[in-house]
């Protein structure tokens, strides 16, 4: 590894840094350059996944070496996992932990030890999965969260590279063996692909770094189109579809994508092309109002012009019947009772007495409700009404209505 390793990231010299170190040879080699090439006061944060008997003698050996190189080591232990896929609930809880260590010790730089045959498989997976522009760029070498950025200054250097690393400088390493498990995607990719492109081309990885880099250039530039348009078309959490079908289809997705990483904390590998391409059929599908599923539980709706990503509700809207009181708020409609109402609006519904049975109450809507329409003979359905005029499903159930004790 060169001098100017960091040269491109600009982080003052004397700046508070996070290292998250697995023991691995990647993070150890990376470590080791930090510690005997910069004058940062280095964090260390380990994540002990306690799913290998070796797991509590790697993290002592790391915490002494620490020890021994005068910087401080912070660890946790994930003690259980309760979701059915490893990689992706491994990922979130040291990510969870990075980010409590960043806060307790005041630091906005969190170093990552990914390097470029890391970039290859993850680009590899990404198309083979679908994704968007940013997500077919792989690893960027630097992130910006909302509260700190994330280095990645090893992408120009391969696995091997790293180990001559180790070697030269007699730095002490473990190898995790459920890298080579190939019951995990990555571990295919890394056994079966990456050996073939590294045939073809053993600098394969700074042809896709160069991929990369160039990507991350015309999302960028998209990034910005995106957002000036978003404000117009994307408010209160709703897409507004007429605005939205105007647009160029290719902005369209990518918008499609960018709401959707909102709505999961931009937690990757959980959006597909597949649910953009669902999402889009259900926009310019005539019906008024559609649902979708989308994963861990969420849905997306069209009610006529709007469209909103929301979490699934297992139950329908419960029944509710209250006394009509001096005022009763529900669900933001505001429903007063007066007994000399001078108003003459159509928010003012006047009642004679001698036509109704007192009390008044407020219940939700039920299945065979009608209403006597003034100027119309006869009655008509409350539904049909709420659905002329465009009331959302979602609020027809629990729309309030007034009734009397009959």
């Amino acid at each position: 590894m060169t001098n100017d390793l960091l040269k491109e990231f600009n982080i003052p010299n004397t700046s508070t840094i996070i290292i998250g170190c697995s023991g691995g040879p990647d993070s150890m080699a990376l470590l080791h350059y930090l510690i005997h090439n910069t004058n940062y006061k280095i964090i260390c944060a380990h994540v002990n996944h306690n799913i290998r008997k070796e797991s509590k003698d790697e993290e002592e050996y790391l915490k002494e070496y620490c020890k021994k190189n005068n910087i401080t080591f912070e660890s946790t232990i994930i003690t259980s996992y309760k979701e059915n896929n490893f990689e992706n609930e491994a990922r979130k809880k040291r990510y969870e932990f990075y980010k409590k260590t960043l806060e307790k010790y005041k630091s906005k730089y969190l170093f990552l030890a990914h390097h470029g045959d890391d970039l290859i498989e993850t680009v590899l997976m990404k198309i083979t999965r679908g994704s968007n522009l940013e997500g077919y760029a792989g690893i960027k070498s630097i992130s910006k969260t909302k509260n700190y950025y994330i280095i990645r200054p090893l992408l120009p250097y391969t696995k091997d590279d790293l180990i001559k690393y180790n070697k030269k400088n007699k730095i002490t390493y473990f190898i995790d063996k459920s890298n080579k498990d190939i019951k995990y995607t990555r571990n295919r990719y890394r056994k079966y692909i990456l050996p073939k492109l590294k045939k073809e081309n053993k600098n394969i990885h700074l042809q896709y770094l160069k991929y990369s880099n160039t990507l991350l250039e015309y999302y960028n530039y998209i990034e910005n189109e995106i957002n000036n348009k978003l404000d117009k078309i994307y408010k209160d959490e709703r897409l507004i579809i007429d605005k939205f079908k105007n647009i160029n289809p290719f902005l369209q997705k990518n918008i499609l994508f960018k709401i959707l990483n909102q709505s999961y904390n931009n937690t990757p590998d959980i959006i597909k092309e597949e649910h953009i391409n669902n999402i889009l059929n259900i926009i310019n599908n005539k019906k008024p109002n559609l649902t979708i599923n989308l994963p861990n539980n969420k849905v997306c709706k069209k009610e006529y012009n709007y469209l909103y990503i929301e979490n699934k509700k297992n139950n329908h809207s419960k029944q509710y019947k209250i006394l009509l009181d001096n005022t009763n708020i529900i669900d933001n409609y505001i429903i007063t009772k007066e007994t000399k109402a001078t108003d003459n609006s159509n928010n003012i519904c006047k009642l004679n007495s001698k036509n109704i049975e007192l009390p008044l109450y407020i219940r939700n809507k039920k299945n065979g409700d009608e209403i006597e329409v003034l100027g119309l003979n006869g009655t008509k359905k409350v539904s049909d009404i709420l659905i002329e005029n465009k009331i959302p499903k979602q609020k027809r159930d629990k729309y309030p209505l007034v009734v009397d004790n009959k």
